[in-house]
């Protein structure tokens, strides 16, 4: 898989102001305020900066948190982790592996099969439904 690389003012071009500040500065939207968080009709979720597919719906669960959380990726390769010390706190961020945009973090409480949470920003993301 090609990166997609582009300056900040392309990206700008792009996104939202509010997907911008998540995707490619980081932020993290407040709990229980994103467009999906409590969304769990049959799709995929696609990374909002490069369309890439990420997360499945069948892999969504509601963990209670107020973010979309996902137990793993689509595939092997699509997002990347890095260890995030911000906020005083050691946390693993992840990325997607293809425009290295930021989709929240992943933690090690979520459900079978995988024991993952992976808690991603819905500015970060953008809803397919299924049969689109």
């Amino acid at each position: 898989m090609d990166k997609i690389r582009k300056t900040e003012d392309e990206w700008r071009a792009k996104l939202t102001p509010q997907e911008f500040a998540v995707a490619r500065e980081k932020a993290t939207e407040r709990a229980f305020t994103g467009r999906y968080w409590d969304t769990f009709t049959p799709g995929i979720y696609r990374c909002v900066a490069c369309g890439t597919a990420l997360f499945a719906s069948d892999t969504k669960f509601d963990a209670g948190c107020g973010w979309p959380s996902y137990f793993e990726a689509l595939a092997p390769g699509l997002v990347r982790e890095e260890q995030d010390t911000t906020l005083g706190m050691v946390r693993t961020e992840v990325l997607c592996n293809i425009c290295d945009s930021h989709l929240g973090h992943v933690f090690p409480d979520g459900p079978p099969p995988t024991g993952l949470r992976y808690c991603i920003n819905s500015l970060a993301l953008q809803f397919e439904p299924e049969g689109k």
